[in-house]
């Protein structure tokens, strides 16, 4: 028995809470390395207070889907009650975010916040594949991509937005998170929460007893556990998983490095605006530590230092808001790419694989080229631009691929064991990978970029593993 044919706005409405949860990534990805910076945290040490975002997908990835696989409630059915519940936890760290005093309290506060949406993210995936037919799959994921290249470029802007249109200010004293980035942050747990309850009250999903209908009568599996459940998947993994999994290991190695670098790279490299280091500037004691007032308030040298202090932290302050903004475009390029392929793919077949080989092509060029471009800020539109192409690719082409390989029964479970292959490169790059591959090519920030574009170009050419008709291109004989 075949699922019915979904129309466009039933699609757009179950994915529509997707919005939300990509203002929470992409003001975790384009802010949070400035505020690392801001709170003092070293350049280099940057990737590692990272560590806990794919950390927190490792582990709540796959038991989120296994949980959301045998959950069925009266009310919110099977994959809502977790967009809920990970919509109250991201919207709450989103908001004690931006207070953050120390660099510790910023990065346990990243953990809970990447292992809260994830809770959110991964039943959306699966979500997808439980209402829809095989030939709309693609259609699916590619309007998912369509709503998260929304959010990306406006959440994004936001810090830019309240600083140049709200006049919201954007400078703080040393150790502080501006005020523009901390009402962005708030701005963005009212989304995330307001369109998650969207997808929540518009649909409906399919009962345990008509998804076995769709499966064609086949007797379900009898459940082992879930530790035993999770641990079979691991090791009886699908072919197309493992060769999937090569090309999402170098994808998401690429964007880690930008969403960890991006910001000290580039206001360094093509804003020659990096973050100034308050112990130039400020009383020291005769042990290096910084010297404070009665009311814990940083002393300076004198005002000189203080005046050159503020001068060159407004410069960086206007270049990471200038740095976000342009890292917005690549949700804008996802974006169009994504309603280019939801109109053709609502009318005709693709070649999933040569599309995300050639995306990611591009991407890699995007990354590479900015190490070209110092000093020309507008160059980073075309980078973007290019960037998001890959971007586009990477949030619906491996996931399409996969659901047409696997059962619906355990497609939440699939969908969070496959993106072992999402955090594990995370890790890598967390603990050390991308900081020691930079400095092999050299010492200056800019390095990590160009590590990111070849990375995506293994990538890329990674997709020549994948055989498998059915996933390539679905077939309707």
């Amino acid at each position: 028995m075949q699922k019915p044919r979904l129309k466009f706005w039933d699609i757009w409405n179950m994915s529509f809470g997707f919005l939300g949860i990509q203002f929470g990534f992409a003001l975790q990805g384009s802010t949070m390395s400035r505020i690392f910076e801001t709170l003092g945290a070293e350049k280099d040490n940057i990737p590692l207070l990272w560590i806990a975002a794919p950390l927190a997908g490792l582990i709540v990835q796959p038991i989120i889907g296994y949980l959301s696989d045998n959950t069925w409630h009266k009310s919110l059915g099977r994959r809502r009650p977790f967009f809920l519940l990970g919509a109250i936890l991201s919207s709450i760290a989103l908001l004690l975010m931006p207070y953050s005093s120390a660099v510790w309290m910023a990065a346990g506060l990243l953990l809970v916040l990447d292992a809260s949406i994830n809770i959110s993210m991964e039943p959306f995936r699966a979500l997808v594949a439980d209402k829809l037919p095989d030939s709309q799959r693609s259609y699916g994921f590619v309007i998912q991509t369509l709503i998260i290249g929304i959010g990306t470029w406006v959440a994004s802007n936001l810090p830019k937005f309240m600083n140049n249109v709200l006049d919201i200010s954007n400078e703080a004293a040393p150790g502080v998170v501006p005020e523009s980035v901390r009402v962005a942050f708030i701005v963005g747990a009212v989304v995330f929460i307001g369109s998650i309850l969207v997808t929540i009250f518009t649909t409906k999903e399919y009962t345990p007893e008509q998804m076995q209908k769709f499966e064609d009568g086949d007797e379900p599996e009898k459940d082992k556990g879930m530790v035993k459940t999770i641990l079979g998947t691991y090791a009886l993994m699908p072919k197309i998983m493992k060769k999937l999994g090569v090309v999402q290991f170098f994808s998401w190695f690429a964007f880690f490095a930008m969403w960890t670098l991006a910001n000290p790279a580039l206001t360094s490299h093509i804003y020659n605006a990096p973050k100034p280091q308050i112990e130039e500037f400020a009383q020291l004691d005769s042990e290096g530590e910084l010297q404070y007032d009665a009311d814990r308030v940083i002393l300076f040298q004198d005002d000189q230092a203080r005046l050159e202090y503020s001068e060159q932290d407004k410069s960086y302050n206007e270049a990471s808001d200038d740095v976000g903004s342009k890292m917005g475009i690549y949700g804008l390029s996802s974006m169009a790419f994504a309603l280019l392929l939801t109109f053709y793919t609502s009318r005709f077949a693709i070649n999933r694989k040569l599309v995300h080989m050639g995306s990611l092509i591009l991407g890699g060029a995007g990354f590479l080229l900015m190490y070209f471009i110092p000093g020309d800020p507008e160059m980073l539109y075309v980078c973007f631009v290019l960037i998001g192409f890959a971007w586009g690719s990477i949030l619906s082409m491996p996931y399409a691929m996969l659901s047409s390989s696997v059962a619906s029964s355990k497609m939440g479970l699939m969908m969070g064991v496959f993106n072992m292959f999402i955090v594990i490169p995370q890790i890598i790059a967390a603990l050390g990978g991308v900081v020691f591959l930079q400095k092999l090519i050299g010492e200056e920030s800019i390095h990590a970029m160009t590590v990111a574009g070849v990375f995506l170009l293994f990538a890329a050419f990674s997709n020549l593993l994948i055989t498998d008709r059915k996933a390539i291109k679905y077939d309707p004989a």
